[in-house]
């Protein structure tokens, strides 16, 4: 695999970092399964045995993914939109440091509260919510939280559709 421009890449003992344009990402590799070259903008990565396997042929795949999404982050970045849905209850959506306090959902006094993982930024305008960040992985886990953090249980779920939902 090729190294794309503006991006630079390094093997550090069993951790990858590409830096770019959006960012940087250190991503840690297990050696025991696999090894990595990096030789004149090239990647390769080889399996650490003398039979391919499927458990080595999937460890291969898998850095091989982890780089390609490293490789789009840091030059692109990673995005998810969500909406905010409600019906009965106003809900208001506050983010305070690394936390994210969603209120009055269902009417509740309480706020719910999750966290935003490092790597990610959240973004609220009006009823839509913005989840960007350079890493693939803390992206997608923050706005799930998001998505968890309105989870309706012990109601019929057709009738109080209020919530926090991909859009």
């Amino acid at each position: 695999m090729d190294v794309p421009q503006g991006i630079s890449f390094e093997v550090a003992g069993t951790a990858l970092k590409a830096k770019g344009p959006k960012g940087e990402l250190v991503y840690q590799y297990n050696p025991q399964l696999v090894k990595v070259e990096f030789k004149d903008g090239k990647i390769e990565v080889l399996p650490n045995a003398k039979k391919m396997t499927r458990k080595y042929h999937a460890a291969v795949n898998s850095v091989y993914a982890h780089v390609k999404s490293m490789f789009k982050g840091v030059s692109e970045g990673y995005e998810k939109k969500l909406a905010i849905v409600y019906a009965h209850f106003p809900i208001t959506v506050e983010i305070k440091g690394q936390d994210v306090f969603v209120k009055n959902f269902l009417g509740e006094k309480t706020p719910r509260k999750t966290k935003i993982l490092p790597g990610a930024k959240v973004q609220v305008n009006g009823q839509e919510i913005v989840v960007s960040g350079s890493d693939k992985y803390a992206v997608g886990q923050t706005a799930n939280n998001l998505l968890r953090t309105s989870y309706v249980g012990k109601r019929d779920e057709r009738v109080f559709q209020d919530g926090i939902y991909l859009a």
